[in-house]
């Protein structure tokens, strides 16, 4: 009689063996396959990505003002592609296996956002088996592969905080993998940190390629997630920091993010202790929320008026 292993199963027994023989373990990191292996079931997105700066930014960001200067301050007079710290938010690499080197092929794409994609695309992607459109999918095996992709790190749209994290990083310069003192030698350099910047307006401007229509409670939703994300990262780079011009930069912010969240009753525990353990508590309290009326004035694309949506 054949004997089903499930992938958890055999994750175990490589374990159990690998304790007694005294074989080194090694589980690969998830990789970038890059945005092509989107493309096939997103391609109005991938079109959409196409005319965003994050995509034209591979031709021109180490062209923009002081970046040859910025990208020496933290170590390479080979340019921003070559640099390490510089790659991590202004380009995405793709890789076809775990072991081949990372190459830097665009600008920010998909799995910037929605995660690297090689330990859940191709559960992404299957709807059943090979001649199964995504329409024929059978419900259970639908709650299964938003399970699955889940697990394997897969953002979700929907996911908003998880997405304003990602956003958070490299917009506030607070990307953990990069130390605070290569994010102080750039500011030094005069790299640029946009205290305004905030997710509704650019994903719903610059970035917008969401397929269905955001309700204002949605967008509200992801306002506030924005602004959570913003307070952590910016609180967690700020404690970190030893070079004063950096730190009083996340300060700032902190304060910023904070005075906007001060608003939300179901923030009051994250503000006094910024953690993603607090933001994702608060965002599961306010899940079910329209709060579009209390955060409606503080950004145009979660206000009443349609019209304010051309702001975005």
């Amino acid at each position: 009689m054949p004997v089903s292993i499930t992938r958890h199963t055999l994750f175990l027994f490589t374990i159990l063996v690998a304790t007694f023989v005294h074989i080194p373990i090694v589980i690969a990191e998830p990789y970038y396959q890059g945005p092509e292996s989107c493309e096939e079931c997103h391609e109005d997105i991938y079109k959409s990505w196409e005319k965003t700066k994050h995509f034209t930014s591979y031709r021109t960001a180490h062209k923009e003002k002081n970046a040859k200067k910025i990208a020496e301050a933290v170590g390479t007079k080979k340019g921003m592609k070559r640099n390490k710290d510089c790659i991590i938010c202004h380009y995405s690499t793709k890789q076809k296996k775990a072991d081949d080197k990372p190459k830097v092929k665009n600008g920010p794409s998909c799995e910037n956002c929605h995660g690297a994609s090689s330990d859940w695309e191709s559960v992404h992607s299957d709807y059943g088996g090979k001649k199964v459109k995504k329409e024929q999918e059978a419900q259970d095996h639908k709650v299964k592969r938003i399970n699955d992709s889940t697990a394997g790190g897969l953002i979700w749209a929907s996911m908003h905080y998880d997405l304003a994290v990602n956003c958070a990083k490299c917009h506030g310069l607070a990307r953990q993998e990069i130390n605070e003192e290569a994010f102080g030698k750039m500011l030094e350099a005069e790299h640029p940190i946009n205290h305004s910047f905030e997710i509704v307006m650019f994903s719903q401007g610059k970035m917008s390629h969401w397929e269905d229509k955001r309700s204002k409670a949605q967008l509200a939703n992801l306002f506030i997630a924005g602004q959570a994300a913003k307070l952590v990262s910016a609180s967690r780079a700020a404690s970190e920091a030893k070079n004063e011009k950096y730190k009083e930069e996340q300060l700032k912010r902190v304060s910023d993010a904070a005075a906007i969240l001060k608003v939300i009753p179901e923030a009051a525990a994250l503000i006094k202790s910024p953690s993603d353990t607090n933001a994702r508590e608060m965002m599961k309290a306010i899940k079910e929320k329209d709060l579009s009326g209390l955060v409606g004035k503080l950004i145009p694309c979660a206000g009443p008026d349609e019209e304010n949506l051309k702001q975005c």
